[in-house]
């Protein structure tokens, strides 16, 4: 049995669920096979871009002419190629040659997380040209379908157009209703004129989404329109788009990121003018699950490096992982991200409903959606920074060393937390959906039918139960406050439901002795006092954890 089924039992068990067998079928043997890829092909170059081969950018030509080019070293051009040509972007929009069908976001997203093992830097530009097909596909007319759709979704038959999402301005930041940007209609389009401050996968992308105010619009989010702007003129030039500097970014370095400044860039006006903001915001949804995805796909590296280091090392006579303490480091790590997953693609089940069928889903299921996207973004985040930093003290003063991945998933972890919505916004969003559609009704009302049933001893549904309860008054008080109040514990109440959820799912996925095992390491983890452990589940446990089954996947 190769890497892949021993490494990845924990996906293949929720995809097998989740897809119909002939989807399920395919997914497998591609995913085998751009597993491979990711860590014999993707990761050695991972290194040379984050160490070496950084993005450069050459701002003059020989003649003195401002060129604003961006090089990329060869590698990661070939990682791009590869990634692209496996679908992860196009076969959620186009269909599958060899099923004459469409993917969708679960197949898209597993892609995804595995990429994100060896090299979430490059998951950013894919996650930008998911939300791009994603504007265009759902929002723009047919001409500008017919002009930019195929080469979005290329799959290696025309030339690929990677996507950008360009938002954040200095003035304006999370505060995008500041946004100064300008349009200035020009025949049947519009021209650009401003700064953008964060421009991620600059001089890389085909074709830009971007917010700008139509001169005469209103302040504020409601004036901003979103524009397709392409990166080239026809005859190959850059459209009129100064490339002031590239950032010098912490991690995540395989992504160019730039402050650049259109000076009368072409730009096409998508949909109606007055929805540009709700347009983006819907693409900020989906780049959110994006960050998600990442997220987990750290932590399952963070886990493998730690857990295949442990068996490797020695110390005072014996390998480190037949210690208790390793072994509850690992165990706690490995039931933390096996939840984290699974819960993560019960919201991406749902998520791919919302996204492609509206005329069909409820303003609760739109909620829902929302909600957990907002509460598992910000926990996974976090979580790729606790694994990374684990799996850092696990190896010990190695961990901290270069030549090791650990320092990189550190560095490239960092940025989840700030990347689609920090903490903060998310938890701000969190109050948005309780006061709008009273969300934490669906909320109470979800987890209960979790729980409903649960074979589990009511010992481990206390915790769960109490958190409950102290969340229904944590609201109950904070109803009849002020603003400042309220938004002061929107972060309370967010963590609050995270934990919540992420306990009852723990409960509600466990089918066998071992899933049970999970749940109680989850719960304690959320909810233990760290006192005396009698039960030492983490070491009695030990070996049973650490070794998902596997055999019953491999086919369909």
């Amino acid at each position: 049995m190769s890497k892949f089924y021993d490494q990845e039992a924990v996906l293949l068990r929720i995809l097998k669920d989740k897809l119909d067998p002939e989807l399920y079928e395919y997914a497998v043997q591609e995913l085998e096979t751009f597993y491979d890829k990711c860590y014999e092909e993707f990761d050695p170059r991972a290194v040379h871009t984050d160490r070496e081969g950084q993005p450069k950018l050459i701002k003059y030509n020989r003649f003195g002419d401002d060129v604003s080019e961006i090089w990329v070293n060869e590698g990661y051009q070939k990682t791009v190629e590869d990634t692209y040509n496996a679908g992860i972007v196009g076969y959620v929009h186009k269909p599958i040659p060899e099923l004459g069908r469409k993917g969708n976001y679960l197949y898209s997203y597993a892609q995804g997380y595995l990429l994100s093992q060896v090299e979430p830097g490059f998951y950013c530009p894919v996650t930008l040209t998911m939300a791009v097909a994603y504007l265009i596909d759902h929002f723009a007319d047919d001409h500008l379908r017919e002009t930019f759709l195929p080469h979005v979704l290329s799959t290696g038959e025309v030339e690929l157009y990677e996507g950008a999402t360009f938002l954040t301005e200095r003035q304006g930041g999370s505060d995008v209703g500041a946004n100064e940007v300008k349009a200035v209609q020009d025949g049947d389009g519009y021209r650009l004129f401003g700064e953008k401050y964060f421009a991620s996968n600059a001089g890389q992308c085909g074709v830009a989404a971007v917010l700008a105010r139509i001169e005469g619009s209103e302040p504020g989010t409601k004036g901003l329109s979103l524009f397709l702007v392409p990166w080239r003129k026809e005859d190959g030039s850059i459209n009129d788009i100064q490339v002031r500097r590239l950032k010098d970014k912490l991690g995540v370095r395989a992504v160019p990121s730039a402050e650049i400044v259109f000076e009368g860039s072409r730009a096409y006006l998508v949909g109606d003018p007055k929805k540009g903001f709700y347009y983006m915001m819907e693409a900020l949804n989906l780049s959110r699950v994006c960050n998600a995805i990442a997220s987990v796909g750290i932590m399952k590296r963070a886990l493998k490096e730690a857990h295949e280091y442990a068996g490797w090392r020695e110390a005072f006579g014996n390998k480190i992982i037949q210690y208790p303490m390793v072994k509850e480091t690992l165990t706690n790590l490995q039931a933390r991200y096996e939840i984290q997953l699974s819960a993560l693609y019960e919201l991406i089940e749902m998520f791919d409903q919302v996204m492609n069928d509206r005329d069909r889903v409820t303003d609760e299921q739109v909620a829902m959606n929302r909600l957990l996207i907002a509460l598992l973004k910000a926990r996974t985040a976090d979580e790729a920074i606790d694994f990374s930093h684990e799996a850092i003290e696990m190896h010990g003063g190695n961990g901290y060393i270069e030549d090791f991945v650990t320092p990189r998933l550190l560095r490239d972890a960092q940025v989840l937390t700030v990347w689609e919505g920090t903490a903060n916004i998310l938890g701000l969003e969190v109050l948005r959906l309780i006061k709008k559609y009273q969300v934490h009704e669906l909320f109470f009302k979800k987890i209960h039918q979790m729980l409903d049933g649960s074979t589990m001893d009511q010992t481990w549904l206390q915790p769960i139960q109490k958190k409950m309860k102290k969340l229904q008054t944590a609201l109950q008080y904070l109803q009849d406050q002020d603003e400042d109040a309220q938004t002061y514990h929107a972060k309370r109440l967010a963590n609050m439901m995270t934990d919540i959820y992420l306990a009852a799912h723990a409960i509600e996925r466990a089918e066998t002795e071992r899933d049970e095992t999970i749940a109680k390491l989850m719960i304690d983890h959320l909810f233990g006092d760290y006192g005396l452990d009698e039960d030492m589940l983490p070491v009695k446990k030990f070996a049973e954890i650490m070794k998902p089954e596997s055999k019953s996947f491999v086919n369909s």
